[in-house]
């Protein structure tokens, strides 16, 4: 079953923010997620890995990284940076 997606305003931003070449990847990216998602051999193509029991890192495009969180009723992406970024988030504990 296909879920939907939910953006926070920071990645809605962030995307704003990015050259119209890396704003589409990031926009198909997200597409090919909710496509994907729940069917692991469709996966490969956006490299959804698993972080802990709701937490989730897919590609956004070559240098991009979007995390989400399962939650029962969508998809809900929260993050989009570099895996510099990313690492560091993740990191910091504040993720719960």
């Amino acid at each position: 079953m296909k879920k939907l997606l939910s953006l926070d305003p920071g990645v809605l931003k962030r995307l704003k923010k990015l050259e119209k070449r890396d704003r589409i990847e990031c926009l198909l990216a997200l597409v090919e997620l909710a496509d994907a998602f729940g069917q692991p051999h469709s996966h490969s193509g956006i490299g959804i890995r698993k972080l802990s029991d709701r937490l989730f890192e897919c590609r956004a495009n070559l240098t991009l990284r979007f995390l989400f969180e399962n939650r029962s009723e969508d998809l809900f992406v929260f993050f989009l940076g570099n895996h510099t970024e990313v690492q560091k988030l993740l990191r910091s504990g504040s993720l719960g």
